[in-house]
């Protein structure tokens, strides 16, 4: 799995430019990035081809190293959420994520307009202790968006389920 981080969490992490992977973008990379919400950390990530979403409030930096076991747990513990197949995105390897440098602006703006709507959540709610992050995280999936794909618009969590069904069938 490839996951492209903001220069934020790259350099929270500590990763070194020389250590990152020089791949092409694709619609199976996830992004990442670090957010400061109600003074603390928080971590975002979307995965590019769906923009399914995980907000993981109260990060520390001991809790990112390493970065993939984390990532892979998060997005393990929001697909049991949604009912859907751990293997979703394929296989969710926490030794094989491989770091990279963010490779998409219009990713980068949505995930701009995610981060948002988890500060008005945050806001709404009295705070990041009182906010329901796995309502959040519900709602973040459930958002529209607009696209400039027909027909115009897309809903995450709809891309995934037809993304799981196309998948159940081809391993028939």
């Amino acid at each position: 799995m490839v996951l492209r981080c903001t220069a934020k969490l790259l350099n929270l992490v500590g990763a070194r430019a020389n250590h990152l992977a020089a791949l092409e973008p694709s619609d199976a990379d996830w992004y990442a990035n670090l957010l400061w919400l109600d003074r603390r950390k928080c971590l975002l990530l979307a995965h590019t081809g769906t923009l399914f979403s995980v907000f993981a409030a109260d990060v520390r930096k001991a809790d990112l190293l390493p970065l993939g076991s984390l990532v892979a747990r998060l997005i393990q513990r929001e697909l049991r959420a949604e009912g859907l197949p751990l293997d979703t995105f394929g296989n969710l390897d926490p030794n094989g994520v491989e770091l990279a440098k963010t490779a998409s602006r219009n990713v980068l703006g949505y995930m701009n307009e995610i981060a948002r709507q988890c500060e008005y959540a945050i806001a709404e709610s009295g705070g990041l202790g009182r906010c329901d992050i796995e309502r959040l995280n519900g709602e973040l999936r459930r958002h529209l968006h607009l696209s400039r794909q027909p027909p115009g618009y897309f809903v995450p969590i709809d891309l995934v389920r037809a993304r799981s069904r196309r998948t159940a069938r081809s391993r028939k």
